[in-house]
């Protein structure tokens, strides 16, 4: 006589919760950005190919787990996790203290060279073809005026594209949570790099080296191109900021010279 087994019943899971996995998943892998906003309800209904009320049922538990928030017009959004709560008060600390500004390039080189070096190894076909898109909106700033601003933002979501195309999703998660922080660096990178022609032209040039070890599909060479690029930017800004000490010492100099006109003769 055959062994007798126990088994357990299985319990289809319920529509609402296979939905909730699946939106989880797609902010888990930054598919869904913060701020980004879903379709509306019926439409995103039709999509998933499930009801009306079991999509409000989803949307009910994500938002009770803070993921997503509701507008008044009805529509949903992500939410924005970590970054206000980690990033505000820092970007308001750096802004006070500019010389923290090295700190965040130290960040940088940690978090950088790692996305570098996992996107060659990990990159689709897909992610090359976001990183291709994200490269020429650099090559347009190349051809017009000097916006830091705009030029930063451009500068940052290619940034954030080789973060992407890592495949860490904790990676992107943290290179995204610190957007504003890295934007704001960049931006006042860029201040001080514009005042001198040739640096612009030299990050330029290895920004493509990054993106090239990436399309080659070559980790080490990703990395050390991202390492060249931040170390090269740290010495110019280091050499800035002694260039601009040396004008405020001899600025100081200067105004403590005695006025040899309202001096009288000997």
């Amino acid at each position: 006589m055959g062994k007798i087994m126990q088994f357990e019943t299985i319990n289809p899971p319920k529509v609402s919760d296979v939905i909730v996995s699946q939106i989880e998943q797609l902010i888990l892998d930054g598919v869904l950005k913060p701020g980004e906003r879903l379709l509306p309800e019926r439409e995103l209904a039709q999509e998933l190919n499930v009801s009306r009320p079991s999509l409000r049922e989803a949307i009910t538990t994500l938002k009770s787990r803070g993921l997503l928030r509701s507008s008044r017009g009805g529509r949903h959004y992500v939410v924005d996790i970590i970054a206000p709560a980690l990033t505000d008060p820092l970007v308001e600390l750096l802004k006070n203290h500019p010389k923290t500004m090295f700190d965040v390039l130290e960040l940088r080189h940690a978090l950088e060279e790692v996305a570098a070096y996992f996107a060659a190894l990990r990159a689709t076909e897909a992610d090359r073809e976001i990183l291709r898109c994200r490269f020429a909106e650099l090559e347009e700033i190349q051809h017009g005026g000097r916006d830091p601003q705009h030029d930063a933002m451009v500068d940052a979501n290619f940034h954030l594209a080789i973060a992407d195309a890592s495949h860490n999703v904790a990676l992107i998660h943290v290179m995204r949570s610190l957007f504003s922080l890295l934007l704001g660096n960049i931006c006042r990178s860029l201040e001080r790099l514009y005042t001198r022609e040739s640096s612009y032209v030299i990050v330029h040039s290895q920004h493509e080296a990054i993106l090239q070890a990436v399309l080659e599909r070559n980790p080490e060479t990703a990395r050390q191109a991202a390492h060249v690029h931040l170390a090269f930017v740290e010495t110019t800004l280091r050499e800035l900021d002694e260039e601009t000490s040396r004008q405020e010492r001899s600025q100081r100099r200067l105004r403590n010279l005695p006025d040899l006109e309202a001096s009288p003769s000997p």
